[in-house]
């Protein structure tokens, strides 16, 4: 269990780079996420305590002052200390060029972790992010603007990493997942992946199973339903339209696939996870008292 507090945005006038949500967690021991995927690039800071973040066969055991970035469809899972269990923060983000000012800071598929000693400006910076909650222009414009200080902040402690050649295993692993991110919306299968790749399907097989513990066919129905639960969460799209937005050209293949997955139909899980509407500024004002101490609410009140 967390106790969290979240802003999810569900536009943007920006191509880019943007901001989808932001949020504040306190977590109870052991509490965990995952394995699970995400289709944005998210950046988690660790305020206080340490916990475990793992993706494929990498686990990293992490504390405060440092954090994790969780690439777009990737599996991953992560866990609070049972003695210290961790407070965090995070931004998700996705854009034009997102991929690209993630390597400027050093951080890409193989340096995933990074260090920052600006903890407290980096939270200063979320939790006036989830102020700006009324969606009107000038809170997008504001939101962009401390989205863009908070990489400038990571920015300062980057380093050139990862220089080494990866493995013949990860250099197909990386082109493989690049492969699905892009083209998981049209009617592929597992054969044009491994013809990407040059390479065939026993050995594209292990290669998952080696890494990911799931087959080429499971991880790409993964990252399709993923898509599907934002889209049912977040749109107006009906089921027809979501299921080929997501690779299905047939509505009932997808409405079974769906329910195999999840556990209920695509319309049951878009009654029960409909986002609600955009907080007002007073019920946040409310959220981030319980965040903030009385100083901090303050300062911000003075920006």
């Amino acid at each position: 269990m967390e106790n969290a507090y979240v802003l999810e945005l569900s536009e943007s006038r920006f191509r880019d780079l943007y901001v989808c949500f932001c949020g504040y967690a306190q977590c109870e021991p052991l509490h965990s996420y995952g394995p699970a995927m995400r289709s944005n690039y998210l950046i988690h800071y660790i305020v206080e305590g340490k916990g475990i973040y793992q993706t494929g066969e990498r686990k990293y055991e992490l504390e405060a002052g440092e954090g994790f970035l969780i690439e777009p469809n990737t599996l991953v899972y992560y866990q609070a200390d049972v003695k210290e269990p961790w407070s965090y923060l995070w931004i998700g983000f996705s854009g034009n060029r997102a991929e690209e000012y993630l390597k400027d800071l050093g951080l890409n598929s193989r340096q995933i972790t990074f260090r920052s000693q600006k903890g407290k400006e980096l939270k200063r910076l979320v939790l006036e992010m989830m102020r700006c909650c009324d969606g009107s222009v000038t809170s997008q414009f504001h939101q962009q603007s401390l989205l863009y200080d908070f990489l400038a902040i990571l920015s300062e402690n980057a380093v050139d990493r990862g220089r080494s050649e990866p493995s013949k295993e990860n250099f197909h692993m990386e082109r493989a997942v690049t492969f699905i991110r892009n083209r998981y919306s049209s009617n592929i299968k597992v054969a044009d992946i491994a013809a990407h790749l040059c390479v065939d399907r026993s050995y594209l097989y292990k290669l998952f199973k080696n890494t990911l513990n799931m087959s080429p066919q499971e991880f790409l129905t993964e990252v399709r339903l993923t898509r599907a639960k934002e889209l049912l969460a977040a749109t107006k799209l009906s089921v027809e339209h979501v299921a080929l937005s997501c690779g299905y050209r047939d509505s009932l293949v997808f409405s079974k696939a769906f329910k195999k997955s999840v556990g209920i139909a695509p319309k049951e899980y878009r009654r029960e996870n409909r986002k609600p509407g955009k907080k007002d500024s007073g019920e946040n004002e409310e959220i981030l008292r319980e965040i903030l101490n009385n100083e901090d609410l303050k300062r911000l009140r003075k920006k």
